[in-house]
């Protein structure tokens, strides 16, 4: 479909690339354009683009506030982008599980803007997932269930301190002592799209409130997998010049760690997002 001057190729499953424009130097126009398909399609990918990271800071703030990842460490000099590196001697990756950023917080962040720096000569992927048509396809009885539900979401399994040294992990993360759970609705009304939207993840969702770990575990799992099935999936095949920027409340994403020996280097900026409102049976 195009949108005036910007053409976008919606993706099969999950995203649309969104073609024929410069970041650096959009109309009024094409930046109305580009945020209505940020809006509809929850992650958008960009190509052939040349930003500096005082562009890329630019780009982010056109969003909103940027919200500075207490965890990665930041770009020497640019403490706004954190790194999301793996080094060839590395044999794990940051964020293979099927995840979406940010749920730990109080205020989820809105979305993240990785930009391309160096990529490996193969692999490396990164596969994306739409939460609203996954909760769509859903039976109504278990939609109905899931909207009286909320979630409890963590960091300390993944970025605290005890955690890291009890999984042997070599990648190196900050603030391990700054860790601890929050409470959110298992289905949210989208603040942007107005959608209902599933909002756990397999990284950061521990039990639902009330529920034990032990009967919450049958349910998420379910969902997990229910989620990431091909229908609602994509892959995003990242080149020099490529940016991906996805809404956390809206998508999943999975990167891929199938370029052992190689490196890889992103930058990531996370813009702040809004507290979030649990969906009712019904929009009025």
């Amino acid at each position: 479909m195009t949108y005036e001057t910007v053409q976008v190729r919606e993706l099969e499953g999950c995203g649309a690339e969104v073609l024929g424009l410069d970041l650096k130097s959009m109309s009024n126009r094409q930046w109305d354009e580009v945020q209505r398909a940020f809006v509809e399609h929850g992650v958008i990918f960009f190509r052939d683009q040349d930003l500096t990271p005082e562009q890329h800071v630019a780009f982010a703030q056109r969003w909103g506030q940027i919200d500075i990842n207490r965890y990665f460490p930041p770009v020497a000099g640019y403490p706004m982008i954190a790194e999301v590196r793996k080094e060839p001697t590395q044999q794990k990756n940051i964020g293979e599980r099927w995840h979406t950023d940010h749920t730990y917080d109080q205020i989820p962040a809105m979305g993240s803007i990785l930009v391309a720096r160096e990529l490996p000569s193969k692999g490396g992927d990164t596969l994306f997932a739409n939460v609203y048509r996954a909760f769509e396809a859903l039976s109504e009885g278990l939609k109905q269930t899931l909207r009286g539900l909320n979630a409890v979401h963590s960091s300390a399994h993944r970025f605290g301190t005890a955690a890291r040294k009890a999984s042997g992990s070599d990648l190196v993360f900050h603030n391990g002592d700054q860790v601890g759970d929050v409470l959110h609705p298992v289905v949210i009304r989208h603040p942007l799209s107005g959608r209902e939207a599933l909002y756990v993840n397999a990284d950061f969702t521990l039990h639902f409130e009330g529920w034990s770990v032990e009967d919450s575990n049958p349910l998420l799992e379910y969902l997990y997998a229910h989620v990431t099935r091909d229908e609602f999936t994509s892959r995003f095949q990242w080149r020099d010049g490529s940016i991906a920027f996805w809404d956390n409340r809206a998508t999943w994403h999975s990167a891929q760690n199938d370029y052992q020996g190689e490196r890889r280097l992103m930058h990531r900026i996370t813009v702040a997002g809004c507290a979030l409102q649990a969906a009712t049976a019904a929009r009025v």
